[in-house]
């Protein structure tokens, strides 16, 4: 069980993987994804790469705390692809991710039952041959202090090993810090004991 603040993804879009049946040819591909309009500019690009082939269906989920899904049988009989491709993406508890599999008929009908296996072998082959990473939630702090002040602010982002997102160093300092979303109330209360700064979260 992975701890609240934890969640897989993948780290980049999967090499593009075959299956075959009865002369069908169902292309997988996986793509990590933060929006649902960056999947359906992916989508788009493999309608031009594969624009010869006769369904191009897919399931994405996007978000931690709050998801959101989608699947598309694309013209396939209902739940015969998105929902298996779907499935897959449970199976292997990812999120952030967008799985397409292009199909090519081969002139022989596989029936719901031949459909949903093909298409749920591509999106597992797909993800079997991407790269799964574990990721944490981040709480973004913007610390802003006086130059003077700089040497306690570093010691303390050096000890607790954050993350600094951006830096402005000038008279008066500004940083973006990241921090782990499980130790953020904790991050936040040692910088406002410095009492030497302002510290306020952007998201």
């Amino acid at each position: 069980m992975l701890a609240s603040d934890l969640y897989k993804t993948i780290d980049k879009p999967s090499s593009e993987v075959l299956f075959k049946d009865k002369g069908s040819k169902f292309f997988g591909y996986a793509f990590p994804v933060n929006s649902e309009e960056e999947a359906i500019q992916i989508i788009t690009d493999l309608k031009v790469k594969h624009h010869k082939a006769r369904h191009w269906c897919y399931a994405y989920k996007i978000g931690v705390e709050s998801e959101s899904y989608r699947v598309n049988d694309d013209g396939e009989p209902n739940n015969s692809a998105g929902q298996p491709i779907y499935g897959q993406i449970l199976s292997f508890e990812v999120t952030n991710i967008l799985v397409v599999v292009v199909r090519y008929f081969g002139g022989v009908k596989l029936g719901v039952g031949g459909l949903i296996n093909a298409y749920k072998t591509a999106a597992k082959l797909a993800l079997e041959n991407a790269r799964i990473v574990e990721k944490t939630l981040q709480i973004e702090f913007q610390l802003t202090f006086s130059y003077e002040n700089m040497n306690k602010v570093m010691r303390l982002i050096k000890e607790r090993g954050l993350e600094i997102k951006n830096q402005q160093m000038e008279l008066e300092c500004v940083l973006q810090i990241l921090v782990r979303k499980s130790e953020a109330e904790n991050i936040k209360n040692a910088f406002e004991n410095l009492r030497c700064l302002a510290i306020e979260k952007i998201n």
